[in-house]
């Protein structure tokens, strides 16, 4: 049998995310994965401790009938603070004695190792589900905390204001700017020269930030052909951070799951598809953005190598031009010569040389299915 290497082997992806950048990276990097991170946002945690602990105690001594978690490491980072100014005990008292509304899953989870438990869960992780719920439960006269995420209040505070409810607002934590403007700059200018196969976004303001850039640089049209052509692929942890790409005009891949692991299982079963590849006599063939591979084996090509195999299986069986090949080659020359030495490397690293065969006065062209397969 063919031997399989890991199913992400040869693809370069970009991770955009701080929170859990390095979990997100190690999971992709174990599928044989090469992962760059250029994080589009940081996290300004504590903005103000000194109004979050006042308004910690001002819960602590006027009790709330509600208490809306918006995320997990927002609500972590809270009881972290309480803990440090020795208000844990009395804040854990107030919220299990509170109704918790949680945005999704992750904040679930947080509420949950807390020891406490969450009496509702939007599933769509929206604040949008969330003040749509409680407006529709009845708010009027209650008091109601609400921990904000990175992007502060987007409506739902003022929502359920509006509907009568008095709130006190903690802000735990909010997006900044990037760690590395530059780095961010670079990864955008390489993903639309095709330097990326796949691009992994965690949050709708991640994205949102991820497109400011690339619209400042002025390359989305670049994006959204490579995007159309299936060269690179857009991965969003859930349909709240697919949002902002959406309007942008690309068809980002989302998994049913708004998990870190989901996502990473749906780029993984994206690349391992049937329909990416090329069947030849030894295996599958795959193409990526710097690297080839058959069978999830990446091919020791190098770059004129992999601009040669790039060019004949855009279209399998058809037949190239020495002038073809030569226009391809990342140094120019007119020289014949070097697309026969080009095209005599790439047999060599395919490790079949009549995978690419000679048309004799015409070229060269990447032969598929033509020879049976070994058992």
């Amino acid at each position: 049998m063919t031997p399989h290497g890991p199913v992400l082997a040869g693809t370069r992806i970009l991770v955009t995310a701080q929170r859990r950048a390095t979990d997100l990276a190690s999971a992709l990097v174990r599928r044989g994965a090469q992962v760059h991170t250029a994080a589009t946002l940081g996290v300004e945690a504590h903005i103000d401790e000194a109004t979050l602990v006042a308004r910690t105690q001002e819960l602590i001594d006027d009790r709330p009938d509600i208490v809306v978690v918006t995320t997990a490491i927002g609500f972590r980072s809270w009881l972290e603070t309480a803990e440090s100014v020795d208000l844990l005990e009395p804040l854990h008292e107030v919220l299990a004695g509170a109704r918790i509304v949680a945005r999704g899953p992750k904040a679930r989870g947080a509420i949950q190792a807390a020891g406490l438990v969450a009496d509702w869960v939007a599933e769509s992780e929206t604040s949008r589900e969330m003040a749509e719920y409680l407006v529709a439960e009845g708010v009027d006269g209650l008091r109601i905390a609400v921990q904000h995420h990175g992007a502060g209040d987007d409506g739902l505070e003022s929502a359920v204001s509006g509907a009568g409810a008095s709130t006190v607002p903690l802000v735990v934590y909010r997006w900044g700017p990037p760690p590395d403007p530059e780095a961010v700059e670079r990864s955008v200018r390489d993903a639309a020269c095709g330097g990326f196969d796949a691009i992994v976004f965690t949050s709708a303001p991640g994205a949102s930030a991820w497109l400011r850039v690339v619209r400042e640089l002025g390359v989305l049209p670049e994006l959204l052909e490579l995007a159309g052509e299936g060269r690179l692929v857009l991965a969003a942890v859930g349909p709240v951070t697919a949002e902002p790409l959406l309007v942008a005009g690309f068809d980002p891949l989302v998994p049913d799951r708004g998990r870190l692991g989901a996502l990473v299982r749906s780029v993984v079963v994206h690349f391992g598809r049937d329909d990416l590849g090329i069947d030849v006599a030894t295996g599958r063939l795959r193409v990526h953005a710097t690297a080839a591979t058959l069978d999830h084996e990446v091919l020791p090509l190098p770059p004129a190598g992999l601009a040669v195999l790039r060019l004949l299986a855009s279209e399998p069986g058809a037949v190239f031009t020495r002038e073809q090949v030569l226009a391809v080659l990342p140094r120019a020359t007119a020289d014949p010569h070097a697309a026969d030495v080009a095209v005599g490397r790439l047999r060599e690293a395919l490790g079949d040389r009549r995978l690419v065969g000679t048309v004799v006065k015409r070229g060269y062209r990447l032969e598929p299915h033509t020879l049976e397969r070994p058992a």
